[in-house]
């Protein structure tokens, strides 16, 4: 949900009836236009956000940018000519997120219609370049990693899910999965930075999982695909660290680890509801859901894990249901199967490692 009663450039909270500048008439704050004369309510702030997005496009820094375009468009009538040029601008500066930093408009435009796996590749690479994954991620994301825990809901949710898993499997085993479950979300949390995205820290739910709240929407189904993927992608990071440590010290506990990581992205990905894999297939067309079928059915088949059937069963039921975009994602679709492969390699090594059944 658009999160509208933001609305001064600073953050600060609206009074609760605003003066109209056209007519002079009173309006409650949540109103977006007059309804007398139809002027805008909260030109000001508009305008004061549309400067701090300009500057912030201005010295590179494109999430900022996006985030004080969102704000503004929490402010518009959806039926105004202003929410479709806002709408506009931040589906362009979303493309110049999703093609670097230093990416011009028409660049980003450029790639996001060439598209194909060097797209795909090109997210997965970005992704481990920006990270300089393993060792280097610890390094030097270590203050990000530990920003949910700078909030005492998120604390509180991970002993309670720490809490029960100890019971179930031991604390080493439960600390462990609780930290790669914090990755995957994390992942969330830093691609919705990227595309100015207001939501809260991870919070956790024993037995069940964790998630992460928006407090803005994505503008379209592109941008809600790439958030989706960045969780498995880095729940991908946190599986293969383990796998590695879990090599190197030729320890049961990593591998197993690694191998609980991998199934629990793995299960993320089912295209169903309002799970990682659900959003992103919304930004598929029919083809490439049919071809992203074909794939889970390799993978079953090549890495014979089990659970990929119920990616595939789901996967074929959404290729036959009428929501499927009508323009193909090429880059959401590459990612999608560079992370499921990956994945399963990851859950089927480490299990034959392990001995985990």
């Amino acid at each position: 949900m658009n999160g509208g009663d933001e609305i001064a450039a600073g953050g600060a909270a609206a009074p609760s009836v605003l003066v109209c500048a056209g007519c002079g008439l009173e309006v409650p704050a949540q109103r977006l236009a007059c309804p007398r004369c139809r002027r805008l309510i909260h030109g000001a702030a508009l305008s004061a956000l549309a400067k701090e997005a300009d500057a912030a496009a201005a010295a590179g820094d494109q999430a900022s940018a996006l985030a004080s375009w969102r704000r503004a468009l929490a402010l518009l009538p959806p039926d105004s000519q202003q929410h479709v040029q806002i709408t506009a601008k931040i589906e362009t500066l979303g493309r110049v997120v999703e093609g670097g930093a230093g990416a011009s408009p028409a660049r980003a435009a450029d790639r996001g219609k060439r598209g194909g796996p060097i797209a795909g590749l090109g997210v997965l690479g970005a992704a481990l370049w920006k990270f300089k994954f393993l060792a280097v991620l610890v390094l030097t994301k270590a203050k990000f990693l530990l920003l949910g825990f700078t909030k005492i809901g998120t604390v509180l949710s991970a002993l309670a899910m720490f809490g029960v898993y100890w019971t179930l499997w031991g604390w080493r085993f439960a600390l462990g999965f609780v930290v790669s479950i914090y990755v995957h979300e994390m992942g969330h949390v830093a691609a919705l930075r990227r595309y100015g995205i207001a939501a809260t820290a991870p919070m956790f739910i024993p037995g069940l999982g964790a998630f992460v709240r928006l407090k803005q929407n994505p503008a379209n189904a592109r941008e809600d695909a790439r958030i989706a993927l960045a969780g498995p992608l880095w729940g991908l990071g946190a599986a293969v660290a383990a796998w590695i440590v879990g090599w190197c010290a030729r320890s049961d506990l990593w591998m197993a680890l690694a191998h609980a990581g991998a199934l629990l992205n793995l299960f993320n990905l089912v295209p169903l509801w309002t799970l990682d894999g659900g959003r992103a297939f919304r930004s598929l067309d029919r083809r490439q859901r049919w071809m992203l079928c074909a794939v889970f059915a390799t993978v079953t088949l090549l890495a014979g894990q089990h659970l990929i059937i119920l990616l595939l069963m789901a996967g074929v039921f959404r290729a036959l249901s009428p929501d499927a975009a009508e323009k193909s994602d090429r880059g959401a679709f590459w990612l999608f199967v560079i992370v499921t492969v990956a994945l399963a390699v990851v859950a089927q090594s480490s299990a034959s490692i392990a001995g985990t059944p």
